[in-house]
C-alpha cells in the first residue's frame, strides 16, 4: 500500500527534490505565505544551491497548483479565497470520512493499536509542532489502513493544496484537546467495526477543524492549517 506523501519526484536531480521538499515545508510553516514571490536567486542563496534545482522545484509547485505566475511579479504562492477553503474542507470530509469507513472494515489490530498510540502521544504533546507531526501521522496511518490506493492519490492532491493555509490549528490548546477526543470517537467506531459510525465521527472531526479555519478567515489576514 502506498502511503500518502506530500512530496513528488522532481526528476532525477537530488537537489531539485530537496529544494522542492524544503519549499513545501516553508509553505506549510507559513515562511512562504500566500502572495509571496519566489525569486530564484534569493531562494538559491538561502538554500545553498544553484538556480537550476530551484527552478525545477518551482515548476513542480506550479504543477501541484501551489504556485501561479502573476504579471510583473513572476512565480507567486497562490492564495485561496473563501469559496476554495469551503470546497477543500467539503472534499476533505468526504475523502477522510470514506477512509474511516474503509479502515473500520480493513484495519488490522496492529494498525488500530498504532492509531491509539499516536492519539495518546498527541494528547501529551507539549508544543504545536509536535502536535502537528503526530496528528499528521495519525491521519496518514488511518488512510493506510483503508487500503485503497486511489483514495491515497486523491488525498495527496487535496493535502498539498491545504498546505497553502499555513500553520496548524492545533496551536490553539482547546482545538488540540478536542482533536484527541474526536480521534478517540473515530477509533471507538473502528474497534467496533462500524464503518458507518466511523465515517460519521470522522466527518464531525473534519467539520470541527473547518469551523476553526473559518474563524481564522474572519479574524486574520490569512487562515491557519487543518487539524
Amino acid at each position: 500500500m502506498t502511503r500518502l506523501e506530500l512530496v513528488e519526484d522532481t526528476g532525477d536531480a537530488p537537489q531539485g527534490q530537496s529544494a522542492y521538499r524544503r519549499l513545501l515545508d516553508d509553505i506549510r510553516s507559513g515562511v512562504l505565505a500566500p502572495g509571496a514571490r519566489l525569486r530564484e536567486v534569493e531562494l538559491a542563496d538561502r538554500l545553498g544551491i544553484s538556480r537550476t534545482p530551484v527552478r525545477e522545484a518551482i515548476r513542480q509547485l506550479e504543477a501541484d497548483g501551489l504556485v501561479v505566475h502573476i504579471a510583473r511579479q513572476g512565480a507567486t504562492i497562490r492564495s485561496l479565497d473563501y469559496a476554495e477553503v469551503m470546497e477543500l474542507y467539503e472534499m476533505r470530509a468526504v475523502l477522510e470520512g470514506t477512509a474511516a469507513r474503509m479502515a473500520a472494515r480493513a484495519a488490522s489490530e496492529i494498525e488500530l493499536g498504532e492509531l491509539e498510540a499516536l492519539n495518546t502521544e498527541l494528547a501529551e504533546a507539549g508544543d504545536a509542532g509536535t502536535a502537528f507531526d503526530l496528528n499528521r501521522q495519525f491521519h496518514l496511518t488511518l488512510l493506510d489502513a483503508a487500503k485503497n490506493r486511489y483514495l491515497v492519490k486523491s488525498m495527496n492532491a487535496l493535502q498539498k493544496t491545504l498546505l497553502i493555509l499555513g500553520p496548524t490549528t492545533l496551536i490553539e490548546p482547546e482545538r488540540a484537546e478536542l482533536a484527541v477526543v474526536e480521534h478517540a470517537r473515530v477509533l471507538d467506531a473502528m474497534r467496533a467495526r462500524d464503518g458507518a459510525a466511523a465515517e460519521v465521527q470522522m466527518r464531525a472531526h473534519i467539520e470541527a477543524a473547518h469551523r476553526v479555519r473559518l474563524r481564522g478567515l474572519r479574524t486574520r489576514e490569512r487562515p491557519i492549517e487543518e487539524s
